[in-house]
């Protein structure tokens, strides 16, 4: 257990990015009744995906983090979960089958709803009204009504994730997963994508592979992983009033966990020294994630490596990349060379998302996918260089058919951005998009695998 700890000490620290609420019995009374609910994930299924990312930081697996820049209310359907959860197994498919190494997934779900805003306000005209910071605070709409910080949409926000984890854990445990439905987990709309056919060839040879070993006797009833899958859930830790009142203590081992997620991550913004979000996250048991970008300097880095994992525990810490796509090997070099040298156990992710953002001439906010890939391959070069293991990918996506992201086989243009614009927040990558770097990231784990082969030789 951390050392002179508590779930409220964070307020004695600089928070940033937390919203202003006007009203502090209500704030109370929110809190009072999350904290009286039920943790939404256990402090072991925590451990259990800690002991996973272990492996991942040794060399011995792949993370695959990915799901909505921001989870809304209006978009709340068992189809959209469904269709994301299938997209993830097709990509976890793809990089297992290429890299013969497990692939540990985490799902940007069940609680991905707050976002850091770069002002607390915004204005149109002569009316100025508090940002958007995501459905569990306030609404989209602008006007004074929706746009009040509300606490009791930390409520609403608790139990769509519990519903979104109901159904995650019965598609990932009821049969749903199971590999002789590979097949069916290709999208309607993916039919029309050159990947959906490549995506086939692979079923059919992961089908005769399980014909094989049904034929030895290995079937899922003595093989019960081959029907069902460990799924993980993950957010960002920024609204600290929700992730206080969900915070629990192990009743098995006496240690603190964060119960609104398996994972969370610190962003970009909230990451420094003398934050409440540092504070509050080297408290909890859980895996943590923290954001790294141009902006932060190695030895900053390892003060706060060693505020949130003193005890150098393997799966505690990860790394997520997000510099852009003309920024990597400029920047990430001296934080792996840093990290090495002071022998911190890391998962090293990249998020080639967040550094690649531009506005179209349409007007809209969209990432190019020659962008994305091109920083996803320049983070396995610098990795390479480093005698690294490039560890994981951390991906804002959805398994809806979207125009957000120009770019890919699908080949979205400028001209058709604004078909299907659904996002709350920041563009996604669709379903094609998604299996196509997926495929493409295969292809980089081979090669890294047989440059450590030719080393080792």
């Amino acid at each position: 257990m951390a050392h002179n700890w508590n779930p409220e000490g964070w307020k004695n620290f600089e928070a940033r990015h937390l919203p202003h609420y006007e009203d502090a019995g209500e704030l109370k009374a929110a809190e009072e009744t999350l904290a009286a609910y039920p943790p939404l994930v256990f402090a072991g299924e925590a451990r259990a995906l800690k002991a996973e990312l272990a492996g991942v930081a040794e060399g011995r697996g792949f993370l695959l983090q990915g799901g909505d820049c921001a989870e809304s209310f209006a978009e709340f359907h068992p189809n959209n979960i469904r269709d994301t959860f299938r997209v993830l197994l097709q990509m976890a498919v793809v990089l297992t089958f290429a890299s013969k190494q497990p692939v540990v997934k985490v799902g940007r779900m069940a609680g991905q709803f707050a976002k850091p805003r770069s002002a607390p306000t915004e204005t149109k005209g002569d009316v100025t009204l508090p940002s958007y910071f995501g459905d569990n605070i306030n609404g989209i709409d602008f006007d004074p009504v929706a746009r009040r910080n509300d606490p009791m949409r930390m409520v609403k926000a608790y139990s769509q994730a519990a519903a979104t984890l109901n159904l995650l854990r019965a598609f990932a445990g009821g049969g749903y997963a199971n590999l002789r439905q590979v097949h069916q987990w290709t999208l309607d709309f993916m039919g029309r994508t050159p990947w959906a056919e490549k995506f086939g060839q692979m079923a059919d040879r992961i089908g005769e592979a399980l014909d094989f070993m049904e034929a030895c006797g290995v079937n899922p009833q003595t093989l019960p992983q081959l029907e069902k899958t460990s799924f993980y859930t993950s957010h960002e830790g920024l609204l600290l009033p929700y992730e206080q009142a969900l915070t629990r203590q192990d009743s098995l081992t006496g240690d603190w966990y964060a119960t609104s997620a398996h994972m969370l991550w610190i962003g970009d913004r909230t990451r420094f020294d003398g934050s409440a979000h540092i504070e509050f996250a080297r408290g909890i048991g859980n895996p943590l994630g923290m954001k790294c970008g141009p902006s932060l300097d190695p030895d900053e880095l390892l003060r706060l490596l060693d505020t949130l994992n003193p005890a150098r525990e393997a799966g505690r810490i990860t790394l997520i990349s997000r510099f852009g796509h003309n920024k990597v090997e400029e920047g990430l070099p001296a934080l792996l060379r840093a990290v090495k040298r002071e022998g911190h156990p890391i998962v090293w992710s990249c998020d080639p998302m967040h550094g690649n953002v531009i506005k179209s001439d349409s007007g809209y906010k969209t990432r190019p996918f020659d962008r994305i890939l091109s920083e996803v391959k320049s983070f396995f070069a610098v990795h390479r260089a480093e005698g690294a293991h490039a560890g994981g990918i951390h991906i804002e996506m959805t398994g809806q058919d979207v125009t957000e992201c120009v770019g890919g086989a699908v080949a979205i243009t400028d001209d058709t951005l604004g078909d299907r614009y659904h996002t709350h927040c920041d563009p996604r990558l669709n379903a094609a998009q998604s299996i196509e770097l997926a495929f493409l990231l295969a292809e980089m784990i081979n090669q890294e695998s047989a440059e450590h082969q030719a080393d080792a030789a």
